[in-house]
Order: C-alpha cells, then sequence, then structure tokens
C-alpha cells in the first residue's frame, strides 16, 4: 500500500527533524514548529514519487467505491442545481421543500 508507505516515510522524516532540532538546542512548542515545518519542506522535496503513487492508489480506491455504488452516485452538478434552486427561492422569499429537488 502507497499510502502506508509515504506515511511511514514522512514519519520518520519528522522524527529526524525533531532529532535535529533538539540537538541544535530547540526545546518546548518552537521544537515541534520547526521539526513540522522542516519535515513538510524535506517530504515534500524528497517524496514525490512516493505521494504520487499514494494519490494515484487513493484516486483508485475512490473510483472502484463510486461504481460499486452505482446508480446512486450523487453527482456535482445535480448539487450545483440544488443549491441554486435554494437560492432562488430564499432570495424570492419562499420556502424551500427539500423532497422537491432533484432525486438522489
Amino acid at each position: 500500500m502507497p499510502l502506508v508507505t509515504y506515511s511511514v516515510l514522512r514519519l520518520l522524516i519528522l522524527a529526524a527533524a525533531l532529532g535535529l532540532a533538539w540537538t541544535v538546542g530547540l526545546r518546548g512548542w518552537l521544537l515541534a514548529l520547526v521539526a513540522v515545518v522542516v519535515a513538510f519542506a524535506v517530504s515534500y522535496l524528497a517524496l514525490p514519487r512516493q505521494r504520487d503513487a499514494a494519490t494515484a492508489w487513493m484516486a483508485q480506491r475512490a473510483e472502484r467505491r463510486a461504481g460499486r455504488r452505482g446508480s446512486d452516485k450523487v453527482t456535482v452538478d445535480s448539487l450545483a442545481a440544488d443549491d441554486a434552486a435554494a437560492e432562488d427561492a430564499a432570495f424570492e422569499g419562499d420556502r424551500v421543500d427539500p423532497s422537491a429537488t432533484t432525486e438522489r
């Protein structure tokens, strides 16, 4: 699982940044803040392949889950149409009946 690999590598980088900051003499909240910022920067620069693999894995998983749901999938267009209808009705002072909107 690429997501686990990426997460473990990021945690190792954070641990190394904490150790380095502790060695330099930082303590307290400043230690945590500096370590998180350094770990973020290092992992962003050093782990692009792992990040891309984890992203692709999550996207594939989301597609499989959406495929299993079948016709129950809510589209962005149907949500936008429902929101637009609710805004129009609110602007005109009408009350919106949620059951009258697009069937999901």
